[in-house]
């Protein structure tokens, strides 16, 4: 963050200072106190249950030298009426100081738009200093928490942005308007709030709408709904994926033993092989999507295509992990709709191994079609699974038939899983955040002592 005084920062979001005002915040923005750096501010917020205010001194220990919040704490504070819109604000403020360098590109998508943020950040990290979005932090907080570790010396950052209502990316790129926008696919992620894909589509257009004068809108060109937006704005337009008037088309996608994919990626003016650390053969979409946005903000498909290898993924995106006893561990638990669930499931059959096990939880927000879902997606495991676990999800059982064992709970998976694996079983973990599968992936990876699955029960 640049540095700003707390008589600076209450006069750009209209709060007062309680305290001395002549403090100097010069380090990122956190909502977790814990996560504080020195010079940093801690943004305070009272929830239902807990109020952020009461956690000033512990964010001061770790480092905080300021809170912005609705009252008055132990350390130095500007106080205002609303915390949310007095963050997005600061963070307008601080990326409109730093525009005339920086250049903005910002990812959305139904599915693969974390993946696709991390490879943008390698391809961006390679040609100058990048700021990226950490994990999925890309709602109304996240994305100011993000352009808020901007300095003087970035040159690119990337904003990863969600949706759930029609009207959310609008008010993202409201607080910067991207340069490069990168729309995804449209799936059926948040049908419950959106109704239809439709529905999804036009809020995703947001982003295309909402792009910089000069910017450029990097499409999807397998997904009708994703190809359509080029109506939406006169803004500049590059294409990317299978379809072969893709302006950055991959051919040519092997994947070895552990279904890490090698492909082509070709332009009308180059083309560049790429063989990625990741698991999956849709990881060739997403990459191609980052190097499309890579060209849009300058970087060359030879540059790209040689640090898309360099990429780290965010935690639980189809990370694989060998597990004591040699069996393998292919954790994709942070979130999951039936799209990318049928991917997971996908990349589980192109690994090699001796059984291949599926443990799934419920898909959340899917609407009035859930039941429906949920037994497709158990049948699409079933076709590619030796075993399927559904925990906690008996349509996902009943879809997948006599392969199915139908599991109350994270803590029966994980005492099932204990009993039974063995060497050259690959396991996947994959549902939605709500459902917590993570846990079940942390116990088989940690190996933690007889017991623990009735710690898991115990710590929901």
């Amino acid at each position: 963050m640049i540095p700003l005084s707390l008589g600076e920062l209450a006069a750009v979001v209209g709060g007062r200072v309680e305290g001395d005002g002549a403090v100097t915040v010069s380090a990122p923005a956190v909502l977790d106190g814990r996560r504080a750096e020195p010079g940093g501010l801690f943004v305070a917020f009272t929830g239902e249950h807990v109020d952020g205010h009461d956690f000033a001194v512990q964010a001061g220990r770790a480092g905080a030298v300021a809170v912005l919040g609705s009252r008055p704490t132990a350390l130095p504070t500007v106080v205002v009426e609303d915390a949310e819109a007095a963050l997005q604000a600061l963070a307008a403020h601080v990326v409109a100081r730093l525009r005339e360098g920086l250049t903005v590109l910002a990812v959305t998508g139904s599915r693969g738009k974390t993946s696709t943020k991390d490879l943008l950040a390698a391809v961006l990290s390679s040609a100058a200093p990048t700021i990226a979005t950490t994990g999925s932090l890309n709602n109304e907080l996240g994305v100011p928490l993000t352009m808020l570790r901007c300095t003087e010396a970035t040159r690119f950052l990337v904003l990863e942005m969600g949706v759930r209502r029609i009207g959310d990316i609008a008010e993202l790129t409201s607080l910067v308007a991207p340069d490069v926008g990168v729309v995804l696919n449209v799936g059926q992620a948040h049908l419950c709030h959106l109704k239809s894909r439709a529905a999804i589509a036009r809020a995703k257009g947001e982003l295309v709408q909402g792009l910089a004068p000069g910017g450029t809108a990097v499409l999807g060109a397998d997904d009708p709904r994703v190809a359509a937006m080029r109506s939406l704005t006169d803004r500049a337009v590059l294409t990317f994926g299978r379809a072969e008037h893709a302006d950055v088309r991959i051919l040519d996608v092997v994947l070895d033993r552990l279904a890490r994919p090698s492909f082509t990626l070709r332009t009308a003016a180059a083309r560049a092989t790429v063989a990625l650390p990741l698991v999956g053969a849709r990881q060739a979409l997403n990459a191609s999507a980052a190097a499309a946005a890579g060209l849009a903000a300058g970087v060359r498909l030879d540059a790209a295509a040689a640090a898309l290898p360099t990429v780290s993924l965010s935690k639980w995106r189809l990370e694989l992990r060998d597990l004591a006893g040699g069996a393998t561990l292919l954790d994709d638990s942070f979130n999951a709709d039936p799209d990318s669930a049928r991917a997971a499931l996908d990349a589980l059959a192109a690994i090699e191994g001796r059984r291949r096990i599926a443990v799934l939880g419920q898909m959340l927000e899917l609407g009035d079609g859930s039941e429906a879902e949920h037994r497709a997606v158990g049948a699409y495991a079933a076709a590619r699974a030796d075993v399927v676990l559904a925990v906690g999800a008996r349509s996902l059982a009943d879809g997948a038939g006599p392969r199915a064992v139908a599991l109350a709970d994270n803590a029966a998976a994980v005492q099932w899983l204990r009993g039974r694996l063995t060497v050259g079983d690959v396991v996947l973990v994959k549902a939605s955040r709500g459902a917590r599968l993570d846990e079940v992936a942390a116990a088989l990876a940690c190996g933690p002592p007889d017991g623990s699955a009735d710690r898991l029960m115990d710590d929901r």
